[in-house]
């Protein structure tokens, strides 16, 4: 018998013994979940679970499996049904209770439910091992249950899983997951400290995540020594750590981080940066997003350097940002995006928040560059390259490229249609709304009196000129390297 004959034999005996065989408890729960899977609606489901728990991994593996589905469903739909004209099973030996109710009209082959499942659950683990291995279960289950079923072959489920874990893998190759990106540079050299010896971490008491997260960290590194306090204290007690210091560990938001940057430069003592706010962009960028991820760095003593972004006006006093700076309506717009950002999506929150800004009243800043007067309603100066375009940027892949990454939108009437303009225009680097441009340094003359400027979370009051520069590879902080995340 040819090969061909031989597979289509096993094929449909494969099928009768599954689809015949009884398991107890089955019957109710196999078709409840094949029909829950219709239309991706079980999948969504459990990725608006994933994503619930807050965790930003997490987050990452709910989304990249809701794009592979996305991805592979698409597929489906447009090729594979189209390319084999295959005729769905005869159902005469499967049992009526487990029939479903509305039986599929479209071909047999490859199954939908079974690439949808399959992408989902390889995407979640491309993110996660973790979640991956808990979502493959319930994946495999809505496999099974559409043979069981009867309304596909287990070939047609067979090619419908391959089909969606390509698609996952398609989209891994067209959004990196974060162990695929670069890993930092340059590399330093730094104390690797067993059992978190010399560590001293200083942690904001008011950020909600601080007792949680720095338990973790003495769980895994019991020699590291920790101080709590309050954001009053925070300075003196960041200056007495690095007095006894061998490492210099702080626990907080982006503004309690920017806290330690000048401290652990003056003591010339590498930083570890255990993420308790909200946000935590810093932290996020050089991967540490748990306490596991920065006490297998501490332990091991991987570390690179970074960038610091600095700041100065007139004779006042100079500050340090390792995020952004900015100036005009950027503060209140990131206030109204970061409030969308977990329902809608980063892009979708960008647009409504300037969309918000419409109906604000707000004069526009009046500034010169480069001898020439200027009319803005934003400026925002990045340390190092975003990896996202508009007005709003994303995540940084290097930390270390020397470069202020600036933004501005332009001045002039309707400063709410001029960002909506810029949100919308997102991967233009110029338009009659906005421009992007990437500096070592960059001066701003001629601003008026309290002028305020947001850094890291913290604000300022700047008048006359401003100055902003970067202090190239200044300060070493740990990061976990790929290969142990």
């Amino acid at each position: 018998m040819p090969l061909r004959k031989r597979l289509i034999v096993l094929d449909r005996q494969t099928f009768d013994a599954v689809a015949t065989r009884h398991w107890p408890g089955a019957d109710r729960l196999l078709p409840r979940l094949s029909r829950s899977a219709n239309h991706g609606l079980l999948w969504f489901g459990v990725g608006a679970g994933i994503a619930a728990t807050g965790s930003p991994r997490a987050r990452r593996a709910a989304l990249r499996g809701s794009m592979s589905l996305a991805l592979a469903s698409a597929t489906i739909n447009t090729l594979g049904k189209r390319s084999v004209r295959r005729a769905r099973p005869l159902l005469d030996g499967v049992p009526l209770m487990r029939q479903l109710k509305r039986q599929p009209v479209t071909t047999s082959f490859p199954s939908g439910h079974s690439a949808s499942a399959a992408a989902f659950a390889t995407g979640v683990a491309l993110e996660s091992r973790a979640w991956g291995a808990g979502v493959a279960p319930l994946a495999g289950a809505v496999a099974l249950s559409r043979v069981y079923t009867g309304v596909h072959f287990p070939s047609d489920v067979l090619a419908g899983a391959a089909l969606g874990a390509g698609a996952a893998f398609a989209v891994r190759g067209m959004v990196p997951t974060r162990d695929l990106l670069p890993p930092g540079r340059p590399r330093m050299d730094a104390p690797a400290l067993s059992g978190g010896e010399g560590l001293v971490l200083v942690a904001n008491s008011a950020t909600r995540a601080a007792p949680e997260r720095t338990q973790a960290l003495l769980d895994a590194l019991p020699l590291a020594e920790v101080v709590e306090c309050g954001p009053a204290e925070l300075g003196a007690e960041l200056e007495k750590a690095a007095g006894r210091a061998r490492v210099l560990g702080v626990c907080g938001g982006d503004g309690t981080v920017n806290a330690a940057v000048p401290v652990a430069l003056r003591h010339r003592l590498p930083l570890a940066v255990l993420p308790g706010g909200t946000l935590n962009h810093f932290a996020y960028d050089i991967g540490v997003e748990e306490p596991r991820d920065l006490c297998r760095a501490v332990e091991a003593g991987d570390a690179v350097a970074v960038d610091v972004g600095r700041f100065s006006s007139g004779s006042g006093p100079r500050g340090y940002f390792l995020n952004s700076l900015s100036l005009g309506v950027y503060p209140e717009l990131v206030r109204l995006r970061d409030h969308w950002t977990h329902r809608i999506g980063s892009r979708a929150a960008a647009v409504l928040a300037a969309a918000r800004l419409l109906r604000d009243d707000r004069q526009p800043l009046n500034a010169e560059f480069r001898g020439e007067q200027r009319v803005l309603w934003l400026l925002f100066a990045g340390n190092c390259a975003y990896h996202r375009p508009g007005f709003t940027p994303g995540r940084r892949l290097d930390l270390a490229d020397g470069l202020l990454d600036v933004r501005i939108v332009h001045g002039g009437r309707r400063p709410g249609t001029r960002l909506l303009a810029a949100a919308l225009a997102g991967p233009l680097r110029r338009s009659p709304a906005q421009a992007a441009v990437r500096l070592p340094r960059l001066r701003v003359d001629g601003l008026e009196e309290g002028v305020e400027v947001s850094y890291d979370g913290e604000a300022a009051v700047v008048q006359g000129e401003l100055l902003i520069d970067k202090l190239p590879e200044a300060l070493t902080v740990y990061r976990p390297l790929p290969d142990e995340r």
